[in-house]
């Protein structure tokens, strides 16, 4: 049913949805710990006013927000050169290497946060998207 290259394409969007779920146990954890601690009050959750977070906090749940950013762009790309039979072993990989971004992304927003590496890992899972769309654009004209 599947080509291989298309069954990578299709890892790697398990891999990314494996990814925001992670980060989601992590932001949930980070919540309940400085809710216990009382960094943070069960008022702050109604309106998810959480301004004065622990950074920690913080970090999770902006790390949380951001798969869903350019992680949208990957999921249509991949769903419609998939749709259109347009998956190659370069677009598979490409979708492989951008995951593989916002696995070391996630880790280094998550842990010791240095925003130069940051920006760097981000920079080139953007650069994936870019060549994703260029090469199903390609594969059209």
């Amino acid at each position: 049913m599947f080509s291989s290259p298309d069954k990578i394409v299709i890892i790697s969007m398990l891999l990314q949805v494996f990814l925001t779920f992670s980060v989601m146990i992590v932001m949930g954890r980070r919540r309940f710990a400085a809710a216990r601690e009382g960094s943070l009050q069960i008022h702050d959750f109604k309106t998810m006013q959480l301004n004065h977070a622990p950074e920690q906090v913080l970090l999770a749940s902006r790390n949380f927000e951001n798969q869903f950013e350019i992680p949208v762009l990957f999921y249509v790309v991949c769903l419609l050169a998939m749709h259109l039979n347009t998956t190659s072993w370069f677009f598979a990989i490409c979708a492989l290497l951008f995951v593989l971004s916002r696995v070391a992304h996630s880790v280094v927003h998550l842990t010791y946060n240095k925003v130069r590496a940051r920006f760097r890992l981000f920079l080139l899972g953007c650069t994936f998207i870019v060549i994703q769309w260029l090469a199903l654009a390609v594969t059209l004209i």
